[in-house]
């Protein structure tokens, strides 16, 4: 589903200011692998989504979705392919529209642009269904402006908006970092039961090692723009948070050891 190889990129080539984010990372994933992204901070895992999803360009080196060369191809188009969920959750909405609104705009994203009917009855129902498994209320505020909501609401929307086209490939750029431990285990529970029913091809990168260990398929530990570590199987289910903190070859942020 996705195979990525020999990406490279740099920052600020050639001043004193210099930075190689992504230094022959080469990696594949199989249709329905959920991996879970760890490393320090500036191991490349920002870069990498960013290079995935379009928002930036590579220097060299090749990404391919679902049998799709997309290396060249610009973030708009890309949206037919992947879908990404920010720690930020004010990036994943927009403020002004309603609920349903913004629904709307998620599940145009990936077909192609032509005149139909808006806001229709049955697409109205569809989307109460899929905002009360949330179990927020929002299913009952489909026009109420999403401005008004609060940042884990915003959150879990963004997260029924970017898996509601069933996309090749979803991008969790630590989607639940920035709420607060309830919220975030709600908006968890929620993604790994979209993921696990939808059967979806799944990076997420967390800074939460027992994250890792507690989900997914595969670890993938990124250091220095490179593939460190690629843990599948039985050494998967086998990993626990001291094993992976070995595996650092520098100090490893606090952050990483947190519950």
């Amino acid at each position: 589903m996705l195979r990525i190889e020999n990406a490279r990129r740099t920052f600020f080539a050639g001043t004193p200011d210099e930075k190689v984010a992504l230094d022959g990372l080469t990696f594949s994933l199989d249709r329905g692998d959920f991996a879970i992204v760890i490393g320090s901070n500036g191991a490349g895992k920002s870069t990498m989504l960013n290079a995935i999803s379009g928002a930036l360009m590579l220097d060299s080196g090749t990404i391919e979705i679902a049998g799709d060369n997309v290396t060249r191809m610009p973030v708009h188009q890309r949206a037919r392919h992947v879908a990404r969920v920010f720690q930020d959750p004010m990036k994943g909405t927009a403020a002004g529209m309603t609920i349903a609104e913004n629904m709307l705009l998620a599940e145009l994203r990936q077909s192609r642009a032509r005149l139909r009917p808006g806001l229709t009855t049955a697409r109205k129902a569809r989307y109460r269904e899929q905002l009360s498994y949330l179990k927020l209320g929002l299913e009952d505020r489909l026009d109420t402006q999403v401005s008004l909501l609060s940042g884990g609401q915003r959150q879990s929307l963004s997260l029924i908006m970017a898996v509601m086209g069933e996309p090749d490939l979803l991008l969790l750029d630590e989607h639940t970092a920035a709420l607060d431990p309830r919220t975030a285990a709600l908006v968890l529970g929620a993604t790994l039961r979209a993921v696990e029913a939808l059967k979806l091809t799944t990076l997420m990168v967390s800074h939460n090692m027992q994250h890792a260990v507690d989900y997914g398929n595969r670890i993938l530990m990124l250091d220095h723009g490179k593939l460190k570590l690629d843990i599948t199987g039985d050494e998967k289910r086998a990993s626990t948070v001291a094993s992976l903190t070995d595996h650092f070859s520098v100090k490893t942020d606090r952050m990483l050891l947190g519950g």
